[in-house]
């Protein structure tokens, strides 16, 4: 920044400095009201009606308020309902893993790095969790097809770096997309400059556990399940939800993402789904949905630990989760089947989602099941280092992310 001045600010006072007399200091008048405490109303209570199915809150000790959260951007605080009956029954920790398959495997894992197998690629990634040294020679390091490097230069956190003779430079580096499967459904990987590829493979467990679900109540019910996935992304899990015979509204606040969501849909041959796509914020349209009533039977949440919305809406984790989690049970069905929370890049226990989760669903009954998601290795020997008789058959496990999930008792209601 330049600044300028006048010549004139240099000119000489043409009085003296003794004739310079400062304000008189104004005086306080005496003999006034009271000020009141504000003058800004409090901001209105949640009626039993915006949570849903609450039972009315009990009665607070003496002295005691209703809990609340610090609201971003001004708005009035958010005042978490105070549900309830007992807590759901719990199974905490639960690690839920996903083994190599021919779709993908974590090849091996070290000094802040992985090698992981994306259907034929090799693919070198950086890992904050992988504190241990690599099992694997560096020769095998050396095979993969492409190398996500923290170098700046253009949009995003960082640029791949495809190694002579690689399938995936020339032309194919200028596609940024590679043909994928999960269980026979196809999708597109893609190479992002933050150094995602597009899919979540941990997030298998869930995968299956919904798929499982949905299933299972098409045998009991005429109609078929809703799901809403916030914080959707690429849309993988809304074409299995899909897939299995759900009908799926899939929200997320980046047009980018809704729009690589769709070109999934089409590589899939799925156009024909009933899948919803919207660009929104996830708590601005949850509370929509609760003006219009409108449920769901499974709620998939997979919020960052930071974001923004499509129009400046700000999104922090700790302070926005407990909300989260209590506007999903407001959009519960009356014959709900889950809600999965997935964190990812926060520094917390399972415990601290496992907590929030069993206060949520107060008096729902079923279970909260609350752990991690992790990444089984390949398995292969690190014959570099042990002796033949020491080598371990079984591979080392890589923390992805925490989960915590309530699910429903089987033909049970959900407690209004």
């Amino acid at each position: 920044m330049i600044f300028t001045c006048n010549k004139r600010c240099f000119a000489p006072l043409r009085r003296p400095l003794s004739a310079l007399k400062a304000p008189p200091v104004p005086q306080k008048p005496k003999n006034l009201p009271p000020r009141p405490e504000s003058r800004r109303p409090a901001p209105p209570q949640a009626a039993d009606k915006r949570f849903g199915k609450a039972a009315p809150p009990p009665a607070l000790p003496a002295g005691r308020k209703p809990e609340t959260q610090p609201a971003a951007g001004g708005a009035l605080p958010f005042t978490f309902p105070l549900f309830a009956g007992a807590r759901p029954e719990e199974t905490a920790p639960l690690i839920l893993e996903a083994r190599p398959s021919r779709d993908y495997a974590l090849l091996d894992s070290g000094f802040g790095k992985k090698l992981e197998r994306y259907g034929a690629l090799r693919l070198i990634r950086p890992e904050g969790q992988a504190l241990w040294p690599p099992a694997l020679p560096e020769a095998q390091w050396a095979k993969a097809d492409a190398v996500f490097t923290g170098n700046l230069g253009e949009e995003g956190m960082g640029r791949w770096h495809f190694p002579p003779g690689s399938p995936c430079g020339g032309a194919a580096a200028k596609a940024e997309t590679w043909p994928l499967h999960w269980q026979g459904l196809p999708f597109l990987g893609r190479f992002t400059s933050f150094r995602h590829v597009g899919v979540f493979p941990e997030q298998e467990a869930h995968w299956l556990f919904l798929q499982q679900c949905i299933q299972q109540a098409l045998q009991r019910r005429q109609r078929r399940p809703r799901v809403l996935n916030l914080f959707g992304y690429t849309g993988l899990a809304s074409l299995i939800a899909a897939r299995a015979g759900a009908e799926v509204v899939h929200i997320d606040a980046s047009r980018k993402a809704i729009g690589w969501a769709r070109e999934n849909q089409d590589f899939a041959q799925m156009n024909g789904a009933p899948i919803r796509w919207i660009c929104e914020d996830a708590l601005k349209f949850m509370q929509r949905e609760e003006k219009r009533r409108s449920f769901y039977d499974i709620l998939l949440l997979d919020p960052p630990a930071y974001g923004r919305g499509p129009r400046g809406e700000v999104w922090q984790f700790f302070d926005q989760i407990a909300e989260l989690t209590a506007r999903a049970r407001a959009l519960l069905s009356p014959q709900p089947l889950a809600v999965i929370v997935t964190a990812y890049s926060i520094r917390a226990s399972f415990y601290a989602l496992h907590t929030l989760m069993r206060e949520s669903f107060r008096g729902c009954g079923g279970r909260v099941e609350s752990g991690e998601l992790v990444l089984r290795e390949s398995g292969r020997p690190d014959e570099h280092n042990r002796p033949a008789g020491q080598r371990e058959q079984g591979g080392r496990v890589l923390s992805t992310s925490l989960f915590s999930r309530w699910i429903a008792a089987v033909g049970g209601d959900k407690t209004r």
